[in-house]
């Protein structure tokens, strides 16, 4: 079984194919011109999409060493993200699906993440607690099986990756601000602040930080009035060690309470240092199996799509109708 997968939820334009399970390529094109905004501008985001996706598909399909012709089934992202972008995706994908006379499936970007750890571990046991974490998602879930999986709890305000990116912002470091404030709090000291840790006493799975963004937007005004140099490794440090205490506690308890045997991780926060090394420590002490995916599959990827996608295909599962539609807010929660 042959599967191509494209993934446009975003401003990634990304494609992959899938040959009998095993991945044969796995193409990504991160677009850099919102850097120049601080953020995704949407508009652009779908214009950049349009432009490559024909090309992404094209190097996919080449190096994975197969023609076009031998594709059996497409996976596409069909959402949530951003309706001009799973726009481009869908319509790709179902223009190409119509020409070849083959099925297309349509895989929900948050449910192709959960599933990302059994990517990377195929062997990696039922259940698990998956950890999702990126610049607009942070939730945990429970997955019992290939089809079966309940959200545990998340964000009520900002996902993790989108306090990275305002904290970044604050501190004058760029976007995308994970990355710039894991390589700064490598060199601070994480204790230097007493940032709050949103929710982590509560028994509830959610997850808030916008009080830690208010709380570092008042310390930077601070320490300017001040008028020395800001201690930006300390502050990165700091707010760091806040997101990740409650990310790990938070899944650790769920850990617990489901009584799994498993925990993943996935989303393009997942790539966070600190965020790997305490989860795999927690893990470790607790004798649970730890998964972090390689880096390919924690961003926006279509290897994931195609993963979703075969195990549907593996269950029976009959392709939906052609004329499905776009979800950009979709939230799964089976």
């Amino acid at each position: 079984m042959t599967i191509l997968a494209i993934e446009t939820s975003c401003d990634d334009t990304a494609a992959a194919v899938l040959i009998d399970g095993s991945v044969r390529s796995n193409i990504i094109s991160s677009q850099a011109i919102h850097d120049l905004y601080g953020g995704i501008v949407p508009e652009l985001a779908s214009r950049e999409h349009m432009r490559l996706i024909a090309q992404i598909v094209d190097t996919a399909i080449s190096k994975a060493g197969v023609d076009l012709a031998a594709v059996d089934a497409i996976a596409v992202t069909h959402g949530p993200g951003l309706a001009g972008s799973l726009l481009v995706g869908s319509q790709y994908a179902k223009g190409l699906a119509l020409a070849l006379k083959i099925p297309v499936y349509p895989v929900h970007h948050i449910e192709a993440h959960l599933y990302s750890g059994y990517l990377e571990e195929p062997d990696l046991a039922y259940p698990s607690v998956s950890l999702v974490v990126s610049g607009g998602h942070t939730s945990i879930f429970r997955v019992d099986s290939p089809d079966s999986f309940t959200v545990l709890g998340s964000t009520t305000d900002d996902a993790a990756g989108e306090a990275f990116d305002k904290i970044a912002k604050m501190l004058g470091l760029g976007y995308p601000g994970g990355p710039a404030i894991d390589r700064h709090a490598a060199a601070g000291n994480r204790d230097a602040f007493a940032f709050p840790r949103g929710r982590i006493g509560e028994d509830s799975f959610d997850f808030s930080f916008s009080g830690l963004k208010t709380a570092l937007r008042r310390e930077v005004d601070r320490l300017t009035d001040t008028g020395e140099p800001l201690p930006i490794n300390d502050l990165c440090a700091s707010a760091q060690a806040a997101i990740v205490d409650v990310l790990v506690s938070k899944t650790m308890r769920a850990a617990a309470a489901s009584a799994v045997p498993a925990v993943t991780i996935s989303g393009g926060v997942s790539a966070n240092t600190e965020l790997r090394t305490r989860m795999a420590d927690q893990c470790a002490v607790r004798g649970l199996t730890f998964v972090a995916p390689r880096m390919q599959y924690c961003v926006d990827n279509a290897a994931m799509i195609a993963s979703v996608a075969a195990m549907r295909i593996a269950s029976g599962a009959a392709a939906p109708s052609i004329h499905f539609s776009i979800e950009p807010k979709a939230i799964r929660t089976r």
